[in-house]
């Protein structure tokens, strides 16, 4: 009776591991400095689908996994602002992307998105990625986490700097580096960027329940 029910326990063991695996963000499998970037159609706060597409003109993009809940995010809104107002007329436009699963944090729902954007009138567009399919491809963990993707000459997005805006989230008065700024500024010259990786600083994404 107990060698009937070895197979059966192995099996059960399997599939329970073979579930959690699959509750496990693929950050590791994310994309790399150097990999080329999916382009996606989400929902904006203005009830618009938004891809990268639609931005003809655009060199690039400043693409940030934030949302409303985490203080780090919070903390960088303005900066954020600030990194779309410099950059966007010289090509390179920032699309911020809610990752969060507003059941398990329901502060980060897309009503709330649409109230926040209005409060500190984003110039920028500010969409859900409501499968979170996106937030996986792209490889992010944290809110924020920035990725600055620049437009070859045959369409394709190639990721330039994957990281945090600056080394300060605390206070932007006392930042010493601004490592997406001198990214931007690296690909605006038509440089290489000289930094292209730093440490996400923030809040863990919030992921669907398995």
């Amino acid at each position: 009776m107990k060698k009937a029910k070895l197979p059966f326990v192995y099996m059960a063991c399997l599939l329970l591991v073979s579930v959690l695996l699959s509750a496990v963000p693929a950050s590791e499998t994310g994309y790399q400095v150097g990999d080329t970037a999916r382009d996606f159609k989400l929902k904006n706060v203005d009830g618009k689908m938004v891809s990268m597409a639609d931005y003809k003109d655009a060199k690039g993009f400043i693409v940030t996994f934030t949302c409303n809940s985490c203080p780090y995010a919070i903390a960088y809104e303005d900066r954020l602002i600030d990194l779309h107002k410099k950059y966007a007329p010289k090509g390179y436009p920032v699309i911020a992307i809610n990752p969060n699963d507003a059941k398990v944090s329901p502060k980060d729902s897309y009503e709330l998105m649409q109230e926040r954007s209005k409060e500190k009138s984003f110039p920028f567009a500010y969409v859900y990625d409501a499968t979170q399919e996106i937030t996986k491809a792209y490889g992010a963990t944290r809110t924020p986490h920035l990725y600055v993707v620049q437009k070859q000459k045959d369409g394709s997005l190639k990721v330039a700097y994957i990281g945090t805006i600056d080394d300060n989230y605390k206070d932007a008065a006392q930042v010493q580096k601004k490592y997406a700024e001198d990214a931007l500024n690296e690909l605006v010259a038509g440089k290489q960027v000289s930094q292209p990786n730093t440490k996400a600083i923030g809040c863990t994404i919030k992921w669907k329940a398995a």
